[in-house]
């Protein structure tokens, strides 16, 4: 059996991706933040790692690959992605009925934020954020 324990981001300048993913995707950082590398954890102990990897990498457009990060309100993530650094990509073939959009971290690594508003798997998440429930059970 295999599961997705981390997905790599190459990067340039790790303190500033640093700043940007932690606060991107409320992750923190695994001790210890090496000098060239650094597993970033999910904050609710639920989702998968990111990684940032200081090593020089040549940009590909399109990338071959790129992370879908799914939204209750994907307006207010794409404003608050964009106040944190990020940029959004104009694709001149995006359907105008589609449900994401495509951003770029501040070193141009590509993700797209989907609408996911009704997506099942927000309420064991929600649940997991909210900690302990009514019976003093941790969920």
């Amino acid at each position: 059996m295999l599961i997705v324990g981390s997905i790599v981001i190459r990067v340039d300048a790790l303190d500033a991706q640093l700043a940007f993913w932690t606060a991107a995707l409320d992750y923190v950082p695994r001790e210890p933040v090496g000098d060239d590398f650094v597993l970033l954890r999910p904050r609710s102990g639920t989702g998968v790692s990111v990684s940032l990897d200081a090593v020089p990498a040549p940009r590909t457009l399109p990338p071959r690959i790129h992370l879908d990060l799914y939204a209750e309100d994907r307006s207010a993530e794409v404003d608050r992605l964009t106040a944190l650094g990020a940029r959004e990509v104009h694709w001149d073939k995006r359907p105008a009925d589609a449900d994401y959009v495509i951003m770029e971290d501040p070193e141009g690594n590509r993700f797209c934020v989907v609408d996911a508003a009704g997506w099942p798997g927000w309420a064991p998440l929600t649940a997991a954020h909210a900690g302990p429930d009514a019976a003093g059970v941790a969920t």
